[in-house]
């Protein structure tokens, strides 16, 4: 009995299984956005109060456009998933 299990379990592991259909990338901005922004927000706030400090403006300028620039990719909905597709595209990848 205990044999006839032991060697149908052989068996079932035994057979192939077929492999993944893909990486699983569901939720994978939410997860950056939440992950990068709050440390993207210290980071541009150290910054830009040394570069008020220093007294130097025109860096400050180019500093907060900047700033804003890439808030945008982590802020605006879909920017980062709309941008990914249009690479791959223009690489030539298909996907889903």
């Amino acid at each position: 009995m205990i044999l006839k299990t032991i060697l149908l379990s052989a068996i079932e592991l035994a057979q192939p299984t077929s492999p993944p259909a893909g990486v699983n990338t569901e939720g994978l901005a939410d997860f950056l956005r939440k992950f990068f922004a709050p440390l993207f927000l210290v980071v541009v706030s150290v910054v830009a109060l040394f570069f008020l400090f220093t007294r130097e403006i025109t860096r400050f300028v180019q500093f907060i456009i900047l700033a804003v620039a890439i808030g945008v990719i982590f802020y605006v909905p879909n920017i980062i998933e709309v941008t990914a597709k249009a690479i791959a595209g223009a690489l030539g990848i298909t996907g889903g």
